[in-house]
């Protein structure tokens, strides 16, 4: 296989960086970060909790009155307005299922010298970083995340899975294909490529279809490659997430792929495809740019970023807001909430929430939904999380406001719950 489809460094940078995090968790870093913030649960995993919401958002788009959730172990057992004792009252606030990001860089941080690093770096700061990433994440109300990707993905989704840190459930694509037309592969290498991911452990197969936006967004691989990668991804029951702009949208649709990511440039008729295939849309409504220039200091000068990518990035401000309000406008098609949360944003995700809502003209409702229920449904985990509903993960937020009434209250995260262990609360 060609050179741009990259060998995989997984096993050896897994080795290296969970051995990075058992050095720094051994002495207590996690609890240094957030020292007012240490899980709160009134019960270990396998006891029963009950939490007491005046008003409730199922994740579903319904709001819920006067209503009990009882927890046990990790899983919501009953909704039942007549349950006791209470352990969290959580009346004076709004209550609903942990936010899922569908697209986030979970391991992208600042270096020491707090210029852009990337998401590969295996040191002991970046691992410091990585963790801490992943509980700022966790803070915010984000109980799942879809990180595509990279190789030092893998020790943190499992160090997280196994509760030897706390962070959100990640999903994992460890490592992209790297779109470059002829120079990628033929499909026969690319389904190579794509069934080397799979045992590599990987959650989802990320496709870069188009160029950087900073670039122009053109297309990268053709039809035929888009074709091999998502038809043998599928057959490996793995899903398919094509970073594309402009012609790779509709290339993605006809290829069978399961989500685009971004999607700006893409004109109505690529939008009906997505709808008409089933495919979800990813679009982002502001987050990812204003942090880049909230940042431009940090990243600019590092590999991908010059001058020129960030007055391009600027001029596409709008045509993200464009994007998200005529996708919301488009029949049937399925928008999902995510943010491209890299250095410098994690933990701020819910800022997309007021982009989309403000900017973007989405209702209030939607915009919860995308992350939650439907948001679930696009990673294949609709029956698991995403909803507050008996049998599904106790993944439950509450907020110090309404966010149908009052979008920035998503900004006001006072409890988490992630797997029926209380994170964080006023209590």
């Amino acid at each position: 296989m060609h050179n741009f489809i990259r060998h995989f460094r997984v096993r050896r940078l897994s080795a290296i960086v969970l051995g990075i995090f058992a050095s720094i968790f051994a002495l207590g870093a996690v609890a240094e970060q957030k020292p007012d913030h240490p899980p709160v649960s009134a019960s270990p995993a396998t006891g029963r909790i009950v939490i007491a919401a005046k008003k409730l958002l199922d994740g579903r788009g319904h709001v819920l009155p006067e209503t009990r959730i009882v927890v046990e172990g990790s899983r919501i057992v009953k909704l039942d307005p007549k349950a006791s004792p209470v352990d969290y009252d959580l009346g004076a606030f709004t209550v609903l299922p942990g936010w899922i990001d569908s697209h986030v860089h979970i391991t992208w941080s600042f270096g020491p010298d707090w210029k852009n690093e990337g998401a590969d770096e295996t040191t002991q700061f970046a691992a410091y970083q990585s963790a801490s990433n992943a509980w700022q994440t966790l803070m915010a109300g984000f109980t799942t995340v879809q990180s595509v990707g990279s190789p030092t993905d893998v020790p943190l989704r499992d160090a997280i899975a196994k509760g030897a840190i706390p962070g959100p459930r990640i999903l994992t694509a460890i490592e992209p294909l790297e779109g470059k037309k002829e120079k990628t592969g033929t499909p026969d290498e690319i389904r190579a490529f794509v069934r080397k991911q799979k045992q590599a452990g990987a959650d989802l197969i990320k496709i870069f279809a188009s160029e950087s936006i900073r670039t122009g967004g053109g297309m990268t691989l053709s039809q035929d490659q888009l074709n091999a990668a998502c038809d043998e991804a599928n057959k490996q029951g793995l899903r398919t997430l094509v970073h594309a702009y402009k012609d790779a949208v509709r290339a993605a649709a006809l290829a069978g792929c399961t989500e685009v990511e971004h999607g700006t440039m893409a004109n109505d008729d690529d939008l009906k495809l997505l709808a008409e295939h089933g495919t979800y849309l990813d679009p982002q409504a502001g987050l990812v740019i204003e942090n880049y220039m909230d940042n431009k200091e940090r990243f600019i000068g590092t590999q991908g970023y010059t001058a020129e990518g960030f007055a391009a990035m600027q001029k596409a401000v709008e045509l993200d807001h464009e994007i998200v309000r005529r996708a919301a406008g488009i029949p049937g098609l399925k928008m999902v909430f995510g943010t491209d949360a890299l250095a410098g944003s994690h933990g701020r995700n819910a800022e997309e929430f007021i982009d989309r809502v403000r900017d973007s003209g989405v209702e209030p409702m939607k915009a919860m939904v995308s992350a939650n229920s439907l948001a679930a449904e696009a990673m294949r985990m609709g029956d698991k999380i995403g909803s507050i509903a008996p049998g599904y993960e106790a993944d439950i937020i509450a907020l110090d406001g309404d966010p149908i009434k009052d979008i920035t209250a998503v900004r006001r995260v006072v409890f988490v719950m992630k797997g029926g262990i209380v994170y964080k609360s006023k209590r």
